[in-house]
């Protein structure tokens, strides 16, 4: 057989053209590089991608009325909402509700008792006296429900059952942002009381935005003096700064619960100090949060600017100086404009990172003070309202998104390199 080599083509020592080898020896690299990154890979898709994804589907999923009453489910979306439903409709409807699972009917009547407050209780005495209802004629169906509660003659309960009939629906999201759906479909304000998701949503980016600009202000000049003094000087002051990092954040937060508290090390120090003459409260307030927050976030701020610092040339301030411009105008003007990649690192990574924050706020502030990962944590455990909990989450983490995306803006992610 001809050799399909070209004449002048190199040849490798077994007789294989030379470009052909080097193309097997490139292949072969790649496929080693994918078999390293493979195990990160799934490790990211399992533990960080699938969680997201099953966050986003539980927030905008509604299963309790089609997993216990399939059938009810069915009928009640096919009609159209106006006056009653069909009486087919209801006669499906008492058929289910008799033969209906303890577990499935539990979780329906919650559900319904999320749209209207006493539902519970009434389809808890109708699924009581379902039985009745099967010996009724279609026509006298819906005499029969109203002769066991009044309350099945008002639309506002039939219109409940059908909107929990859709599987997949904005309820739960439009409850995270206090707003609901009324008997039309149109989206309107939740009853007074339950309008609560704004303001802690507010209360939540007030103090992660306060918490970020107390860090940068406080950590800016811990940064610079990492970043100037003498390599000894420095080393000692980065471990002052690392330190928090060998202790948790449950002994931290609870330390300063001791302190902070009216018989506490500050307020007993600042009493002998004569600064007041009674114990001030300091705990269990947004004054609290603040401090304990900021000491727990500042080397998140500290650290990313220090290394963007670090890689900065002295002779920028000294040049800017030998021309004439005071020390503070070399600093805002020459210096400062050279650690915005830093600034904005700090500033993206303490502002995430204070969005999500739970325990502290939990110890150390009042109920005013309870952040959004309080109200996730309270839906998903004691409330077991894994929707809205889901719901919540799903803000928290569009929040997140923004703010990089506003970062990316006008910081920018290829910024974040420090020649």
């Amino acid at each position: 057989m001809a050799s399909t080599a070209e004449p002048d083509a190199m040849m490798a020592a077994d007789g294989v053209p030379l470009k052909i080898r080097l193309r097997r020896a490139e292949r072969m690299r790649k496929v080693w590089a994918l078999a390293l990154i493979a195990p990160l890979f799934v490790f990211l898709i399992v533990a960080f991608v699938f969680p997201i994804l099953s966050l986003l589907t539980i927030s905008v999923e509604d299963p309790e009325v089609n997993d216990a009453l399939p059938r009810t489910a069915e009928a009640f979306r096919e009609w159209d909402g106006q006056g009653f439903p069909p009486t087919e409709t209801m006669v499906v409807f008492a058929e289910e509700l008799a033969m209906a699972d303890r577990g499935g009917f539990g979780r329906v009547s919650k559900r319904l008792n999320y749209d209207i407050s006493g539902f519970r209780s009434m389809l808890k005495k109708t699924a009581r006296a379902a039985d009745d209802l099967a010996p009724l004629s279609p026509d006298a169906i819906h005499e029969g429900f109203i002769d066991i509660d009044s309350d099945w003659a008002d639309p506002a309960y039939w219109l409940a059952v059908k909107r929990a009939s859709v599987r997949y629906s904005d309820y739960y999201m439009l409850w995270a942002i206090d707003l609901r759906r009324d008997g039309t479909g149109e989206i309107v304000d939740v009853a007074e009381g339950r309008a609560i998701y704004v303001e802690v949503l507010i209360r939540t980016i007030e103090i992660s935005f306060a918490v970020t600009v107390l860090c940068f202000v406080l950590g800016l000049p811990i940064a610079y003096l990492l970043a100037t003094l003498p390599t000894r000087r420095s080393n000692l002051l980065l471990i002052l700064v690392l330190l928090p990092f060998w202790t948790s954040l449950l002994v931290r937060t609870t330390s300063w619960l001791v302190l902070l508290q009216n018989e506490g090390l500050v307020n007993d120090t600042a009493i002998w100090l004569g600064l007041w003459n009674e114990p001030q409260e300091l705990v269990r307030n947004r004054f609290g949060v603040y401090v304990a927050m900021v000491h727990i976030l500042l080397p998140f701020m500290v650290l990313p600017m220090y290394s963007v610092m670090k890689g900065i040339n002295p002779w920028h301030m000294r040049a800017a100086a030998s021309l004439g411009a005071p020390g503070w105008k070399a600093f805002l003007k020459v210096y400062l404009p050279q650690c915005m990649p830093g600034v904005g690192a700090g500033t993206l990574l303490v502002f995430i990172l204070s969005l999500g924050y739970y325990i502290t706020p939990a110890l150390v502030g009042g109920p005013e003070d309870q952040m959004i990962s309080y109200w996730i944590a309270e839906n998903m455990g004691r409330l077991a309202n894994w929707g809205l909990g889901a719901a919540l989450s799903a803000i928290l983490l569009a929040l997140t998104v923004v703010m990089f995306l506003v970062y990316n803006r006008f910081v920018g992610i290829d910024r974040l390199k420090v020649s």
